[in-house]
């Protein structure tokens, strides 16, 4: 029972997001999910195997899910798995693990910048409080389903951070 799919978690699970510092190529999207699925696979805290699912978004948001009415995850099975992401990233020259940048839509591509950066273009009028940014903050598998990952700034913190509330930068 440890690893579920992602879609059969409840709406009140758990909810990570790891993002990628860059997209990944389709390769190693693949070899990231094997790796979380054998992480997941043997996932426990407190001895007590963890009902757990995960998904990759855009090829670059890793999402894992825990069904904490059936086990919660402790500090220590959090540790790991951060641990075991980090590791991962090593491997594959990416960071798994920054919440520190900006993550928005440009056109097509998903584009990542630092947060100095993104202030310098919402001051600049290079993006908006329309602008599409994704909300690696979410915490619950219900947040993901409801709102998305993926929302204008004005609805996410980055509305808060970045833009004055007259709508302008």
């Amino acid at each position: 029972m440890p690893r579920v799919d992602f879609r059969s978690l409840p709406d009140h699970g758990r909810l990570w997001v790891f993002p990628s510092s860059r997209t990944l190529q389709v390769e190693e999207s693949s070899g990231v999910l094997k790796e979380v699925d054998r992480f997941l696979e043997q996932w426990t805290a407190h001895g007590s195997e963890l009902k757990s699912g995960r998904d990759l978004r855009e090829g670059r948001f890793l999402l894992i899910g825990v069904d904490e009415a059936a086990e919660a995850a402790s500090g220590c099975s959090i540790d790991a798995l951060v641990k075991s992401l980090r590791a991962l990233g090593a491997e594959l020259g990416v960071s798994l693990v920054d919440h520190a940048p900006v993550w928005y839509r440009n056109g097509d591509e998903v584009e990542t910048v630092s947060r100095a950066e993104f202030k310098r273009m919402a001051g600049a009028g290079e993006v908006s409080r329309q602008t599409l940014v994704f909300d690696t903050s979410l915490t619950e598998v219900r947040a993901l389903r409801e709102v998305g990952l993926e929302r204008p700034a004005a609805e996410t913190w980055h509305g808060e951070a970045f833009f004055t509330h007259d709508g302008n930068s």
